[in-house]
């Protein structure tokens, strides 16, 4: 019986759709998924969508391959698109602090703002803390919403062994903010009443006695002061964050699973698949880059055989070692094909793409327009 084949993933009709506005490629580390990305949005701008990728990548592949120096937590534009269709490209790459910075420096007094910014606690927080790089992915990704200049946002979520972390990060903050601890620091500042206040004092004295033995007395005075400091802006991250992860499930955003053809890879792409089906969230399909193929008739047995008979003779070096090549690669398409047949069997509603090796890597637009034809072969 044989495999049962996928239903294939049509890129452009995805792309061109203008009820399409989101499109997040998500997976875990080195797939291809940062490529996959700015390829997809390329191949959108170039068919007139108004597009802007944005990556949670640090390295520099994504500017590196759209002939910029460099990109930051500003959109840039992308020169070298063919803008014949009426379309448009621009791309940036999240600074984590650089956003965190925005949010306090809108939501707050200028004053406010220039205490926050310099409190050493939130120096530490808004470049280190757990969950602080997905909240913030999702904070941009927001903003860039609410700017209403592009029609097409594509975004490169974070690489990460843990999978959906950009989909927890709402529920993290709330957790964050909500915590027995931070409610009593900033229980004093909320409270109202001189007597009131002298009795949480009382009881807040003590706690923080045995905290600073724990933490030390600047931390928990630079964790007090930023905290109390923020606490008006608290409101604000929640319902923020609560309105963006509920912009992610509503049908105009498209989820693509990026993976490879290994094991882990693959394990990592049914969680994200299963995570996503289970929130809720729309899943457009995966995308499996580097699947070798066979197409040829020599098979691997046969090639391997002759490489034999021409060793044996001690001569046609050259031809042995390119038979053995092929055989190599026929036996790496078969396990290709394998793996990719056991992940379609496992998800069989979920459409693919497949996109072969490509001969180097990915360093500029003509790179990521063939990636792009190589996800739409059909137009």
């Amino acid at each position: 019986m044989s495999a049962p084949a996928a239903r294939p993933l049509d890129v452009d009709r995805l792309l061109l759709d203008p009820r399409t506005r989101t499109v997040v490629c998500c997976g875990s580390g080195g797939v291809g998924k940062t490529t996959t990305a700015a390829a997809l949005a390329l191949r959108a701008a170039e068919q007139g969508r108004q597009a802007v990728v944005l990556t949670i990548d640090p390295a520099r592949r994504l500017a590196q391959s759209m002939g910029l120096t460099e990109l930051d937590n500003t959109p840039r534009k992308v020169d070298g698109v063919d803008l014949t269709a009426g379309g448009r490209l621009d791309a940036m790459t999240l600074d984590m602090k650089r956003t965190f910075d925005e949010i306090v420096e809108s939501h707050t007094t200028p004053d406010k703002a220039r205490q926050i910014l310099a409190n050493p606690f939130y120096q530490a927080l808004s470049s280190s803390f757990a969950g602080t790089q997905e909240y913030m992915a999702m904070e941009k990704l927001g903003q860039l919403r609410r700017r209403d200049e592009w029609d097409l946002i594509v975004v490169d979520t974070p690489p990460s062994r843990s999978a959906l972390d950009f989909l927890d990060a709402p529920q993290r903050l709330g957790s964050f903010l909500d915590g027995r601890l931070i409610r009593l620091l900033v229980m004093p500042a909320r409270t109202g009443g001189r007597a009131y206040l002298r009795i949480v004092q009382a009881g807040f004295g003590a706690v923080t006695t045995a905290l600073t033995k724990v933490l030390g007395s600047d931390l928990l005075r630079d964790v007090q002061t930023f905290v109390s400091a923020l606490d008006t802006m608290f409101g604000g991250f929640r319902e923020r964050a609560d309105q963006t992860y509920a912009l992610l499930k509503r049908p105009e955003t498209a989820f693509v699973v990026v993976a490879i053809p290994q094991p882990d890879a693959l394990r990592e792409a049914s969680y994200f698949v299963e995570r996503l089906e289970a929130d809720g969230m729309p899943l457009a399909g995966v995308v499996l880059n580097r699947m070798h193929r066979s197409g040829t008739r020599l098979g691997e047995h046969q090639a391997s055989a002759a490489a034999e008979r021409l060793e044996a003779m001690r001569g046609h070096r050259l031809t042995a070692s390119l038979l053995r090549l092929h055989a190599e690669n026929l036996r790496i398409a078969a396990r290709d094909k394998h793996l990719a047949a056991r992940f379609v069997a496992a998800h069989p509603a979920v459409p693919a793409a497949q996109l072969p090796p490509l001969p180097g890597d990915v360093n500029d637009l003509d790179g990521l327009r063939t990636v792009g034809r190589l996800l739409a072969p059909l137009r």
